[in-house]
């Protein structure tokens, strides 16, 4: 880093988003905005010959997606700091970027303050994340996880094998309106509409 101004390179394939950090670092001293580009190879195809600080890398990527780009750039070229930049906001995905190397994760709709500081502190040496996902590791940390009963895991693993209400009394021995009464508790419990959504995110949170 020469001069105290931190070099920094943008890797997405929306350009808008593109256009947006363009203008939001056209007139900023301390971070300089050296590159973007529409996928990652190309980004790290640019390492090879240019000092850089600090990778914004979105997660959705053509190619090689943000993740895998990050354990390679980090691989290669361990000083520099990848910051993760997604519209995705699940934990596992968040969980997985910081695991392969990630300085940090900050979610497309932060405000320029959050951006800048969270350049900041990576290069610090810090785990940066913005306010949201600061609130949703800490969420998962301090285990904001559904209570669930025996009964309910029993009916979660039968739903996910394909069974519906009908079916799976009989299997259990409950008539299909408790069988539906659990189903409704546990879609609020684990804050889904649907039942593919509950299984999903049970699967995630390793119920299933």
């Amino acid at each position: 880093m020469s001069e105290g101004i931190i070099k920094i390179i943008l890797v997405d394939d929306h350009p808008i988003v593109l256009q947006g950090f363009i203008y939001m670092f056209k007139d900023n001293e301390e971070i300089q905005l050296q590159a973007t580009f529409p996928d990652a190879e190309k980004a790290i195809e640019f390492l090879q010959t240019n000092a850089v600080d600090v990778v914004l890398m979105d997660i959705n990527l053509n190619g090689q997606n943000g993740i895998e780009a990050c354990q390679v750039i980090k691989k290669k070229y361990p000083d520099v700091k990848v910051v993760g930049i997604s519209n995705i906001n699940e934990h596992s995905i968040i969980q997985r970027m910081l695991s392969n190397g990630a300085s940090g994760y900050l979610l497309k709709n932060a405000s320029k303050e959050e951006v800048i500081s969270c350049i900041t502190l990576a290069m610090e040496g810090t785990v940066a994340l913005s306010k949201s996902i600061k609130e949703i590791m800490r969420s998962h940390d301090k285990g904001d996880i559904p209570a669930v009963t025996r009964r309910e895991k029993e009916i979660l693993s039968l739903l996910a094998s394909g069974l519906n209400s009908g079916e799976i009394g009989e299997k259990i021995f409950i008539s299909p309106l408790t069988v539906e009464s659990h189903r409704r508790n546990l879609l609020q419990k684990f804050k889904v509409g649907n039942v593919a959504a509950l299984i999903h995110k049970a699967t995630e949170l390793k119920y299933i």
